[in-house]
């Protein structure tokens, strides 16, 4: 049996803040030096790569859209025909 005016709450620890960081002054020679570097490490695709992907987003669209428009389509028609029973 617990005491009537005790809590299992617990009790949160202040912790001190830790000190700034002093960061190096921006070096814009170096900024550029460095991309330099780190665009020379990218493996770019070849240019058949990037045209069947550029064409098979274009297909995946393409279907999509006509998926969309059917549906759209459908719904539109549904809501005709009860808008005609309503009507009646």
């Amino acid at each position: 049996m617990r005491p009537t005016g005790s809590t299992n709450t617990p009790v949160a620890k202040v912790t001190p803040a830790e000190p700034k960081v002093k960061r190096p002054p921006f070096n814009p020679v170096k900024f550029f030096t460095e991309v330099r570097l780190e665009a020379r490490r990218i493996t770019w695709t070849s240019w058949r790569e990037t045209w069947i992907t550029s064409v098979m987003v274009f297909i995946m669209v393409a279907i999509t859209g006509i998926f969309f428009l059917a549906v759209d389509q459908a719904l539109g028609n549904g809501m005709q025909f009860l808008f005609k029973l309503a009507a009646s």
